[in-house]
């Protein structure tokens, strides 16, 4: 079997992106039994520097969700750890760094990250 290639996370700033969820909103961590307080899934068919699908944030819907179609506004990238997020909106709605940092700091706490947006 041929080794996968490495999808770039920033392939997807600005980008319309399919989220599939692996863990909607109010589901618990199989691992450390915490509540999603966000949806998260993965964007199918990509690799993470991890060996996983490319990992999403869902922000700005309140609704568990099987899947979901936005924008990535932005990318949790992780300097301690090779496994970048990408954060997916509502297409047309913004959110501020400090907006993205609340909205994901149950998880990303744990984490020395920096968002990354879109260059203008």
């Amino acid at each position: 079997m041929p080794e996968s290639k490495i999808t770039s996370s920033r392939d997807f700033l600005g980008k319309i992106v399919t989220v599939k969820m692996d863990r909607p909103l109010g589901s618990k961590h199989p691992k450390f039994g915490f509540a999603y307080p966000i949806n998260y899934g993965f964007i199918p068919n990509t690799v993470s520097g991890d060996g996983e699908e490319l990992d999403a944030y869902v922000i700005g819907v309140n609704v568990p969700m099987d899947e979901f179609v936005g924008r990535c506004i932005a990318i949790i990238h992780r300097i301690d750890d090779d496994d970048d997020k990408l954060v997916v909106a509502p297409d047309g709605k913004e959110f501020s760094d400090a907006d993205i940092e609340t909205q994901t700091e149950f998880q990303e706490k744990w984490f020395k990250h920096i968002i990354i947006r879109k260059s203008e």
